[in-house]
């Protein structure tokens, strides 16, 4: 039997004030009820690179900064990932756009499931995602989980906790079914 599939999730966005590391908590508390599947969380946080100012993409030229190395090794050590993203003005935060530039092979051939937040539940963070992991060769599950509208706002104001938003859970179960499905048949490809 092959090993399970080890699956990041990642935290994308770095301020003060985030409410991404909350909601990724409550992802991995989910997910690791799971004996099917590892997870990990990932913390852009510990993982500070500059802009992108590479010669090329490490699909052509290695990376020369050392996080951005560190960053590839991670993530190229996985089987899948889940983002945690914010909405930031109609798309994704500006530091996971530039983890997702500082690697290219590590990512290629392996799934990619979301859970947004915002006014919209992160819908168009999502989609903008998805054109993004499709262009580095992962498979963007459909399954996505959306925290949006007033309960958005009362967890950003500190009135609830995630956790209170039970209908979540079923959406996130969904996420992780077909998530494994993904992880189990990418990663007996790979090989």
């Amino acid at each position: 039997m092959m090993n399970k599939p080890k699956i990041g999730i990642i935290i994308s966005t770095t301020r003060d004030t985030r409410n991404g590391s909350q909601i990724a908590n409550w992802v991995h508390a989910i997910a690791s009820k799971r004996t099917d599947m590892e997870f990990e969380l990932l913390d852009l946080r510990d993982f500070p690179m500059p802009f992108f100012n590479e010669l090329a993409s490490n699909a052509y030229v290695p990376s020369k900064d050392p996080t951005a190395q560190q960053w590839q090794k991670k993530i190229g050590s996985l089987d899948g990932y889940i983002f945690v993203t914010a909405e930031y003005n109609n798309s994704i935060p500006a530091v996971l756009k530039n983890a997702l530039d500082y690697a290219y092979v590590e990512w290629g051939r392996k799934p990619a499931a979301y859970v947004g937040y915002g006014s919209v539940g992160g819908a168009r963070a999502i989609q903008h995602l998805k054109d993004i992991c499709v262009e580095l060769q992962m498979a963007p599950v459909r399954q996505a989980v959306h925290l949006q509208g007033a309960d958005f706002y009362a967890l950003m104001q500190g009135q609830k906790k995630v956790e209170e938003f039970e209908y979540l859970n079923p959406l996130a179960e969904q996420l992780l079914e077909q998530l494994a499905w993904w992880a189990k048949a990418l990663k007996q490809a790979r090989v």
